[in-house]
């Protein structure tokens, strides 16, 4: 069987699922040292807490920033129909001609 190859991401979306994947890293270290501050009964724990949730936050941040970075390159390229799925429009579907409202002589036709 033939593998279909994948399309590149763009830039702005690569750079935002970069992002995403150094926050969770970042969020992983906290959690892995708020638990050893926890086990080792030391001081360390709350600040190790306090970059854990902050960390958290700016993880879910970067993934919004993913969906909608790739919502933006979707709408840039017209001939994506879903920008989640990458799926195509039909061929026919794009520029339909739309009937005219009421077509009098002297008028434009309004929408």
């Amino acid at each position: 069987m033939a593998r279909r190859r994948r399309s590149r991401l763009p830039d702005e979306v690569r750079a935002a699922a970069v992002r995403a994947g150094l926050a969770f890293a970042f969020t992983v270290v906290t959690v892995i040292v708020a638990v050893l501050a926890s086990w080792s009964h030391t001081t360390l724990i709350v600040p190790a807490l306090a970059m854990m949730a902050m960390g958290v936050f700016v993880t879910a941040w970067c993934l919004i920033d993913i969906v909608v970075s790739r919502q933006v390159a979707a709408s840039r390229d017209q001939r994506s129909a879903n920008p989640m799925t990458g799926a195509r429009t039909k061929p026919g579907a794009r520029g339909t001609a739309r009937p005219a409202a009421h077509s009098q002589p002297g008028r434009r036709a309004g929408w």
